[in-house]
């Protein structure tokens, strides 16, 4: 009926695997951005671990206007981190899944 279970077995294993080794490497692919005015600057990882966060002297002096820029800048950062390791980890899951009949997942 499915034809070699082993074999897409095997496939499937080797797919955990590069899933896996893709969210390692997502770790060291970093996601700049920044306020609209470069006021503020972050820093994350695709896996969305925030790294650095660089803040100009004059933000600090107005504690209601930091946490807005805060609040905007890190959104903007975790969105785009989160379309590149949605993106990879989709692709790296497609490469390697076997051709199973009606289980077409990534159309």
């Amino acid at each position: 009926m499915f034809g070699d279970l082993a074999g897409m077995m095997g496939k499937l294993k080797e797919t955990q695997q590069k899933v896996e080794e893709t969210k390692t490497r997502l770790n060291t692919v970093l996601v700049d951005e920044q306020s609209n005015d470069g006021l503020l600057k972050v820093t994350l990882t695709a896996n969305r671990t925030i790294k650095a966060i660089t803040i100009e002297d004059s933000l600090l002096e107005d504690k209601e206007q930091l946490e807005d820029y805060l609040i905007l800048t890190l959104n903007k950062a975790i969105e785009k981190a989160t379309q590149i390791n949605e993106a990879e980890l989709a692709a790296a899951a497609k490469d390697g899944m076997p051709n199973i009949p009606g289980m077409d997942m990534f159309k």
